[in-house]
Formats: structure tokens, sequence, C-alpha cells
């Protein structure tokens, strides 16, 4: 089985492929995804859609799992959020890859055992998780890994 997971974001969206075959993980590729700082907001969301379009097309994958908005204080930053979740959603079902969400705190707890967990202990319990300590893993890569190995382990 290998899964996509995808962490949404318009300036940052992170990606990873994790591959799942004999009860072992296995990381495929990961990194992130970063629009050109001039682009307008619907130029940002065609050069992702543009991405994982591409991505799925050259990487097959069984599922793509995406973290569902969570409540933020700005409200402009959570509807670009949201946007740029939409158009994540909208290239997985062009290419015909079945969508799963989790809610940040799922994906936490799911990992390190806390919802509240902050980024690096995320990164740390993923990289632990696919034998990686010395990958150099962006946070944003490791947060859509994150959701990618929840996904595997809510299917299993």
């Amino acid at each position: 089985m290998r899964i996509l997971g995808l962490d949404p974001g318009t300036t940052a969206t992170g990606f990873g492929m994790v591959g799942f075959e004999q009860g072992r993980l296995a990381l495929e590729q990961c990194g992130v995804w970063r629009p050109p700082a001039r682009l307008t907001l619907p130029e940002k969301l065609d050069f992702l859609f543009s991405a994982v379009v591409e991505l799925l097309g050259r990487t097959p994958a069984d599922a793509a799992s995406v973290e569902t908005v969570f409540a933020a204080k700005n409200v402009a930053s959570a509807l670009k959020l949201s946007h740029a979740r939409g158009v994540l959603l909208a290239a997985a079902s062009r290419c015909a890859v079945p969508v799963f969400e989790y809610e940040p705190r799922l994906v936490k707890k799911a990992l390190v055992g806390y919802g509240q967990a902050e980024k690096h202990q995320v990164r740390a319990m993923v990289l632990s998780l696919l034998a990686r300590q010395r990958a150099r893993v962006p946070l944003d890569a490791a947060d859509a890994l994150a959701v990618a190995i929840c996904h595997i382990h809510a299917a299993v």
C-alpha cells in the first residue's frame, strides 16, 4: 500500500509518500511545495493542483490523507488554508485517488500519544517510525508524513 500525505497551505504545502508492506513503513519521498510569493491566490492554488496531479501521475498512490482545518484565530488564514485543502482534494479526486481526512489533534495523538504535541515532536516520531533518525525532513513534510502514517494505522 502507498499513501500520499498532504499538509495544506498556500505558502508551503508539505507532501509525503509512505509505503506499507509486510508490516513495515517506508519513506518513499517527501518535500514541500512553495508557490512563488508573487503569484495571486488563484495562481498559487493552480500551482498546488498541478503539483499533486504531476506527483500522482509519476507515483500512483492507493489513497491520499489530508488534515482537516483546525480552529484558527485568524479567519483570513483559515479561509486560505481551506482553499488549499479544497484544491488538494480536487487534485487527488482528478487522479481517482480516494481521500481520507484526519483532524490534526488525532494525527498527533496517533503518532506521539498527545494531541497537543509540538511540530518537532511529530517530526521526531515520524523519523523514528520511518527509521530515518538523521534524515533532513522539513516540518511541513513531516506533518504530511504523519497524516499518511495515521491513515495507514487507521486502515490496517
